[in-house]
């Protein structure tokens, strides 16, 4: 009987070695992605949306600044907001983060917390607090605590241990801690610290689109009406406090601005204990569990809408956001690498990652969703510009890093045999570190129209249905911590990403 030939799998793709094992992670997700295509909404329902585009694209190239109501306390309270939430994240996260490592409890409860993205909990607290800078604050404030104190935990972790080691046998260990590790981990808490608070602006732009008094709130309010030239004016404002962030928050700035904020921020609203116990106690539950009733409890279930589309719904999305932003990161981070092309081209390579990474997928979406109409397409493109220039940003800067073997080759041979085998294992660990945040992200964009989970959780606030909104919010946060846990199983484990503000 003759041998059968079989196909082979080609053997640049076999073997367990990190190229071959990163390209079919990479190939396998790409064809996932393709494969699910049709399911996804993806139609562009508006008539010119090139007209619109125009219109947008003048306001931004001639800015309207004199018809912007009250930009610089817009910008002040955003700020503000921001700086303080920080603050209280800080406050709240480090305590956690020293028992981060030996307590369960305290890892499940924030990686809880942080898996659910600020405006959800800004609709939380809105019920409480209403429109003050109280909700912003605690919006901000939660979920950061969550997460400094996983990347807080992550630092000391990586802290020598040989100092500590090297005290008398009798020094206590609160001694140890203040004199020999956090010492050595300052540097990178303090760099970890700045980047939170650049995430914290644009998170306080954000809080905008529940109504707070921001500048999202001004944004929101003019491209809503189709005041392009005073939009433009706010975005540009908007990237300038970016651009300008290493000069205005130096550290001896930052008690000045503190004490600022303090009086931007209010007035406060007064509290009502009553209140704030039946929200917590009452509103959040579901009325038959309250009353022990497993029948009404099952009907109760049973009339939540949709929940198996809208999970399907935001889990696609992810996963064609992800994907989005690995092609976009692709093409994007040769523009600003000092290996490729000539200086005027380096410069607007990188103007153009950061104006992209800069911008909020939330306020990109929305841009979008003018244009093209209400689909996943708009949101596709937010996720995949937003996280792809910020991938693309940081894998050009480790390039740069880089100094190739074989200097006389062309740009398409340095790209194709020197820089890209090296860069790609970081590139694609940071879309793993990416994909849990882009989730929490697709999640929100629901509060556009888009049929994700958000969607729901928005329609539930505005009809006062705490009960089942607080559910798609467990719902929401079930997701983000799957996909967290999978991608951290997946992320190349050889190429560990030291610069903390790239978690």
């Amino acid at each position: 009987m003759s041998d059968i030939a079989l196909p082979r799998r080609p053997t640049w793709l076999a073997g367990r070695a990190t190229g071959p094992r990163l390209a079919r992670h990479t190939l396998t997700l790409i064809a996932l992605a393709v494969l699910l295509l049709p399911l996804a909404d993806l139609s562009v329902v508006t008539r010119d949306p090139w007209t619109e585009l125009g219109r947008m694209l003048q306001g931004l190239a001639w800015p309207d600044f004199a018809g912007v109501e009250s930009p610089f306390h817009a910008l002040g309270l955003t700020v503000s907001v921001a700086l303080w939430g920080t603050l209280a994240g800080v406050v709240l996260g480090f305590p956690l983060a020293l028992l981060f490592a030996r307590s369960r409890l305290v890892r499940a409860g924030c990686a809880f917390v942080r898996a659910i993205h600020e405006l959800f909990w800004a609709l939380l607290f809105l019920q409480v607090f209403g429109l003050s800078a109280l909700t912003a604050l605690a919006a901000l404030a939660i979920p950061y605590a969550g997460i400094f104190a996983k990347v807080f935990a992550e630092i000391l972790e990586q802290t020598p241990r040989a100092p500590a080691d090297a005290l008398p046998p009798g020094v206590g260990r609160l001694s140890r801690f203040l004199y020999a590790e956090l010492p050595l981990a300052w540097t990178q808490l303090a760099a970890y610290t700045r980047y939170r608070f650049e995430c914290g602006l644009r998170a306080s732009v954000l809080l905008g689109f529940v109504g707070l008094p921001t500048l999202g709130f001004q944004l929101e309010t003019a491209f809503r009406e189709g005041r392009y030239p005073e939009a433009g004016a706010l975005l540009w404002c908007f990237y300038l406090l970016i651009a300008t962030l290493p000069w205005w928050s130096h550290r001896r700035l930052v008690p000045l601005l503190l004490v600022g904020g303090v009086f931007l921020l209010g007035p406060w609203p007064a509290v009502d204990g009553g209140l704030l116990w039946r929200f917590v106690s009452q509103d959040l539950w579901p009325a038959p569990l309250l009353a022990s009733d497993w029948a009404g409890l099952v009907d109760w279930f049973a009339s939540i809408p949709k929940l198996g589309p809208a999970i399907g719904n935001t889990l696609l999305l992810a996963l064609l956001g992800t994907v989005g932003a690995l092609l976009v990161a692709m093409a994007l981070w040769p523009l600003a690498s000092r290996h490729f092309g000539h200086p005027a081209t380096r410069l607007a390579g990188r103007g153009l990652l950061v104006l992209l990474r800069s911008t909020p997928e939330l306020m990109l979406a929305f841009v979008f969703l003018l244009l093209l109409g209400p689909s996943l397409l708009p949101a596709w493109l937010a996720l995949a510009l937003h996280n792809g220039a910020l991938i693309a940003f940081l894998a050009a800067r480790h390039a740069d890093g880089l100094e190739p073997g074989m200097p006389g080759l062309p740009a398409s041979g340095r790209l194709a045999y020197e820089l890209l085998p090296r860069v790609y294992p970081s590139l694609l660990a940071l879309l793993y570190y990416r994909a849990e945040v882009i989730l929490r992200e697709t999640a929100i964009l629901g509060m556009l129209g888009v049929a994700t989970l958000g969607y729901y959780i928005d329609e539930n606030f505005q009809y006062l249905m705490f009960d089942t909104a607080a559910f798609l919010l467990l719902v929401t946060a079930g997701l983000n911590i799957a996909v967290d846990a999978l991608s951290r199983r997946l992320r190349p484990r050889e190429v560990p990403l030291e610069d903390p503000c790239l978690r």
